[in-house]
């Protein structure tokens, strides 16, 4: 996908959390933040891929070439597992640690996480 639609749903996807209340939540944005690395990770290993193709050759015993797989498939591979479980992680955040209605019922610990009251 290209980068200019990646980063309009990822803005998209903020404006989702600021409306669930969840925008300044510090395990949202963390984690969030680590997401758009591994898309930026993803996205090389596919140019990589693009590039050298999806097999390596080696050499190994007399002059005898062996062929393989390119290491940008396997880490392309475990980057978007993790890049899925990322995502995942994200929807249970957005889920959970919605701003709750009533202001009295507000535990502390969820308050600061949430980013309310954090004004140092």
């Amino acid at each position: 996908m290209e980068k200019k639609k990646l980063d309009a749903q990822a803005k998209k996807i903020l404006k989702l959390a600021e409306e669930n209340g969840v925008k300044n939540n510090f395990f949202f944005t963390t984690t969030f933040d680590r997401y758009l690395v591994l898309l930026d990770m993803l996205d090389e290993f596919k140019k990589s891929m693009d590039e050298e193709g999806l097999t390596v050759k080696k050499e190994y015993v007399k002059g005898r070439k062996n062929l393989y797989s390119s290491p940008a498939v396997k880490n392309f591979n475990s980057t978007t597992d993790l890049a899925n479980r990322t995502v995942a992680t994200l929807i249970k955040i957005i889920k959970s640690f919605s701003v709750e209605d009533e202001e009295n019922d507000k535990d502390p610990l969820l308050t600061m996480i949430n980013g309310d009251g954090d004004e140092e």
